[in-house]
């Protein structure tokens, strides 16, 4: 039985690790072969708790045809590189889609939203590296295991290209493709851990090619990326987007500490970033929601209405969403309805009489 994956413990939001179901059903159905150590939620031959720390999972799949499944938007709790030895595969980070060719590798920062898909995963051998360290909000600092022998200025280098760059997929990468390779042969290989050391330098000298890469590259750096108003402007995004937090009973306070920071410091990016108050934000991010709400569920009451958006009393509800909206909840949800039944009537007003329903056809 799988561990729980991990929660992403900020922001507000509960983010899960990716546990790669899909993976395990097509490895079950044979439809792919899938080679890997892991540890928690992940498949694979389990690691020993004390080898290679924050190693999540590291190994290849092989798909000799175009698969029924893909990787839909999912998350991480580490760094993950992956690396497209042979055929075809669909990636996507944020709003930039990409189609890997051999040589290709990707990179995702911890808890960076991705997708390997579109939206089935094509016939390719991949190999894949998700390493924890122990980051779980944007502004924490990174903490690379112990069996990392990078010296701490190159760690420190390696992080900070990886941090702080929003290219997410580097072409022609064969050295670190003969590195992947190296170490999916000492993945097969390992019985009772006699790979692990050879696997540990593998790992090192992924880590080492993979900053060469970057010195090389000439890597543009946004250091804006794990600042702490990124991780104010995230937890706000996830407030406009997600009507369970919006439930919540939030104080400037708890918003605040879901974000790692003071209240003063909080409320200072929220105004930078919205020019309203925390309060002031929430409230009409509920405002919103409630009004998408009234027209979508409308056999809802506005009392679960305003409770399903976090407001406590409909009263409340109903004086803040008049003076937003200049008119009661209901009678919003009329308009809407009158509007939308308006806007049919005058769509079928110009249909030729043989596409009127036929109730609505001329005698």
């Amino acid at each position: 039985m799988p561990s729980l994956p991990p929660i992403y413990e900020t922001h507000g939001k509960t983010y899960q690790a990716d546990t790669c179901r899909p993976v395990r059903q097509a490895v079950r159905a044979g439809r792919l072969e899938m080679k890997a150590l892991a540890r928690g939620q992940y498949p694979g031959a389990k690691l020993p708790r004390t080898a290679l720390p924050g190693v999540k999972s590291v190994g290849y799949w092989d798909a000799d045809q175009t698969q029924t499944w893909g990787l839909d938007w999912h998350r991480n709790e580490g760094i993950e590189l992956t690396l497209l030895e042979s055929g075809s595969v669909t990636f996507a980070v944020g709003e930039q889609t990409h189609v890997l060719a051999p040589d290709d590798l990707t990179v995702t920062r911890p808890w960076q939203a991705h997708r390997v898909g579109d939206p089935n995963v094509g016939a390719g051998r991949l190999h894949w590296l998700i390493l924890d360290v122990g980051v779980r909000r944007p502004n924490q600092a990174w903490r690379w295991p112990p069996w990392i022998v990078l010296s701490k200025p190159d760690q420190k280098e390696l992080a900070n290209y990886l941090r702080h760059n929003e290219q997410p997929v580097w072409h022609g990468a064969r050295d670190l493709q003969r590195c992947f390779s190296q170490i999916a042969a000492a993945v097969d290989t390992n019985h009772a851990g006699n790979a692990l050391s050879l696997l540990t330098l593998r790992l090192n000298e992924l880590f080492l090619l993979l900053l060469e890469l970057f010195r090389n590259k000439g890597v543009a750096l946004d250091q804006s990326l794990s600042g702490t108003l990124r991780t104010v402007d995230l937890f706000l995004a996830d407030l406009r987007s997600n009507r369970a937090h919006l439930a919540e009973e939030w104080s400037v306070s708890d918003m605040a500490r879901s974000c790692g920071l003071g209240a003063t410091q909080f409320i200072r990016h929220c105004k930078q970033l919205t020019n309203m108050t925390p309060t002031q934000y929430l409230n009409g991010c509920r405002l919103e929601a409630a009004a998408a709400l009234l027209v979508a569920q409308p056999k809802m009451s506005v009392t679960q209405v305003a409770l399903a958006c976090g407001f406590s009393t409909s009263q409340y509800f109903a004086t803040a969403f008049r003076r937003r909206f200049g008119c009661t909840p209901r009678a919003y949800r009329g308009k809407c309805r009158d509007n939308r039944l308006g806007n049919r009537s005058a769509a079928a007003a110009h249909l030729p009489p043989a596409l009127l329903p036929a109730g609505a056809r001329p005698s």
